[in-house]
């Protein structure tokens, strides 16, 4: 392989680490309230809501079923509007932050009914406002597991930020199709599933080290 085949590897490798990291910063600090928000307004919870629940429930797994690369398409008068163009790294970051949200929003939302139930009705007896339950009940004891969605909603996004590249969307995905596929070229293939496959294996054992330090059980 080439020097300058080399280099074009490693660009994209930086614009990959550069979508996946800001979306997964965006869809954390959206996804991981929104989560929160479905938990507390259903059935039974502190802050009750039903019609409210559900309607946000509807609107999420709407969001979710909808395939990445349809997404992708579909929104592209909106992040035009966003970021002022559809081709590009910082364009590719507005679908997969979209995508990203409501799959850690379910995601969070799983973890913290795993909370033991009578920690909540504790909190309660002893005066605490719904805020402090949630901040210092709720999501104190689903961390381990919120950790190990918020690795599997990084992992999504690597996977995602190389489908980006079938419309442009800049990193490895795009550097393997205009290289890879189009000049057939099986080494750049080869390459780029190398460096994914690593970046997959370096942020799923990093989530699951951290979720183990947080895990007091």
């Amino acid at each position: 392989m080439s020097q300058d085949m080399l280099m074009l590897l490693v660009e994209g490798l930086g614009e990959t680490f550069y979508m996946v990291a800001v979306s997964s910063l965006v869809s954390a600090l959206l996804g991981i309230p929104l989560g929160v928000i479905l938990v507390i307004t259903g059935k039974g919870h502190i802050k009750e809501n039903l019609l409210f629940n559900q309607t946000l429930g509807a609107i999420v797994n709407a969001a979710r079923s909808t395939p990445f690369i349809i997404l992708m398409v579909a929104i592209i008068p909106f992040t035009r509007i966003i970021v002022g163009t559809s081709i590009g790294t910082n364009a590719a970051i507005v679908p997969l932050t979209i995508a990203a949200i409501p799959f850690l929003a379910r995601v969070v939302e799983s973890a913290i009914k795993e909370v033991d139930a009578g920690l909540i009705e504790a909190a309660q007896s002893m005066g605490a406002s719904p805020s402090q339950i949630i901040l210092k009940v709720l999501i104190p004891e689903s961390m381990p597991s919120i950790v190990l969605g918020i690795t599997l909603t990084v992992i999504s996004l690597i996977g995602y930020s190389a489908m980006a590249g079938a419309i442009g969307g800049g990193g490895l995905g795009d550097l393997a199709i205009r290289y890879g596929y189009q000049r057939f070229r099986a080494d750049v293939m080869l390459a780029t599933v190398v460096i994914l496959i690593a970046m997959v294996q370096i942020v799923q054992s990093s989530g699951d080290y951290f979720a183990h330090k947080l895990n007091k059980r």
